[in-house]
């Protein structure tokens, strides 16, 4: 550097971290460099799977809310050490029959995809050593995540209190169906509960009843919320440097998507704009069988795919009064009369928001999924890409032996 420029090379500790940048001289704090640094400027960049490697996390929950949440956060590199009661986590054998689930070996794909990138092993928290186990583990944990029915922690000797004495800086997230308060607080539910307490059966399916919703939407969305609150209660934490409590529910996070619903009073099953009671927006079935989609929504969309068709006299019929039973009726007798193959070429460089239903069997090959890698033999792989590569994670889990006394190294 010339001295004429005054110019100088600063090194500043961060947490530990060191930053390194170039300026003109003057004052600099660690507040300005944290909100001033582009993040170009430094010369490592931090791999995705290392975002969360730092962080501890207790894994005491079943089934699938608490273990998706956790594996979410495994994904990025998160410590996740899995608890499970003695004879283990009924996800071991979802979906098997009972032969199958006589042996260890047998293990449900389900639960090795909830469960990738963690270690399980098994205590009997109802024991003093497994007790003295867990309270060994949380004294270090950033992160607890249990799932049980409100009260069932306290039993065992872990209330809100004495967690705090074990750990100030713990973020326990209590993730049940109904929450930890309220005349619900205790009563049995699985994901259809949820929905159907919420409103969120009320007006999908067709017009004659609910449709029950596949994957589990109550499930999935309260074991998003979990890990977006873990996030945000890990960065508070970082600022203040004090632990959080997080009372999430399944009931309230699916009652929390229905602001659609509860926006517009009045609209029944398949009579609103986007579920069912729209021509340009619905699903529609070949010749052959297949189930196509239609999500033409926007005028252009809309206008194009009546061009294509050569149904340009519908174009104006976009917006009869809803349900628009007569204009669906026309579509409906339009696709089925050529196959699935026929709708896929007219529409493959159309773009009208054509979609074909894929099945299941079908998605490996998909020409989206093939280019972004978007799945494994194991399952899904993470659902994006972080500074343009695909997120390393780990395809299996680890199982401690049942006489390795469990420990975050």
């Amino acid at each position: 550097m010339q001295s004429s420029a005054r110019c100088f090379l600063a090194l500043i500790a961060m947490d530990g971290m060191y930053v390194c940048f170039a300026g003109a001289q003057k004052q600099v704090t660690k507040k300005s460099l944290f909100l001033k640094a582009p993040l170009r400027q430094f010369n490592t960049v931090m791999l995705s799977h290392q975002f969360l490697q730092d962080i501890k996390v207790l894994d005491l929950s079943q089934y699938i809310p608490g273990p998706f949440a956790t594996r979410q956060l495994a994904d990025l590199g998160a410590n996740v050490l899995k608890i499970e009661p003695p004879n283990g986590d009924p996800m071991r054998y979802f979906m098997s029959s009972s032969e199958e689930c006589m042996s260890p070996a047998n293990i449900s794909p389900v639960y090795k995809h909830l469960n990738r990138g963690k270690r399980i092993c098994r205590l009997d928290l109802k024991s003093t050593s497994g007790k003295q186990s867990l309270t060994s583990l949380l004294q270090s944990a950033d992160v607890l995540m249990e799932s049980f029915r409100p009260g069932v922690l306290s039993r065992l000797g872990f209330d809100r209190d004495t967690l705090s004495e074990i750990n100030p800086s713990l973020i326990h997230c209590a993730l049940s169906g109904y929450g930890q308060t309220g005349p619900y607080r205790l009563r049995a539910g699985h994901d259809l509960n949820y929905c159907a307490a919420s409103g969120a059966l009320a007006i999908s399916g067709i017009s004659d009843r609910p449709v029950i919703s596949f994957p589990p939407i109550a499930d999935h969305a309260g074991a998003m919320q979990a890990s977006t609150a873990i996030l945000a209660a890990l960065h508070a934490r970082h600022r203040c440097g004090e632990g959080s409590y997080l009372d999430i529910s399944l009931f309230e996070t699916s009652l929390s998507w229905q602001y659609l619903t509860l926006s517009q009073q009045g609209d029944n099953r398949a009579e609103g704009l986007i579920n069912g009671g729209a021509a340009c927006y619905n699903i529609y079935q070949s010749k052959d069988d297949f189930f196509l989609s239609l999500g033409a929504l926007e005028t252009q969309f809309w206008t194009i795919f009546c061009q294509t068709i050569g149904q340009e006299h519908w174009i104006d019929r976009q917006f009869e009064p809803m349900p628009q039973k007569d204009l669906i009726t026309d579509l409906s007798d339009l696709f089925s009369q050529q196959p699935r193959s026929y709708w896929d070429n007219l529409f493959e460089s159309v773009d009208c928001c054509y979609q074909p239903v894929v099945l299941p069997a079908e998605v490996h090959q998909h020409a989206q999924v093939k280019c972004r890698q978007s799945l494994k033999k194991s399952g899904p792989s993470y659902p994006g890409l972080i500074n343009d590569e695909a997120v390393t994670i780990s395809q299996d889990f680890i199982e401690l032996p049942e006489d390795v006394t469990p420990t975050w190294e």
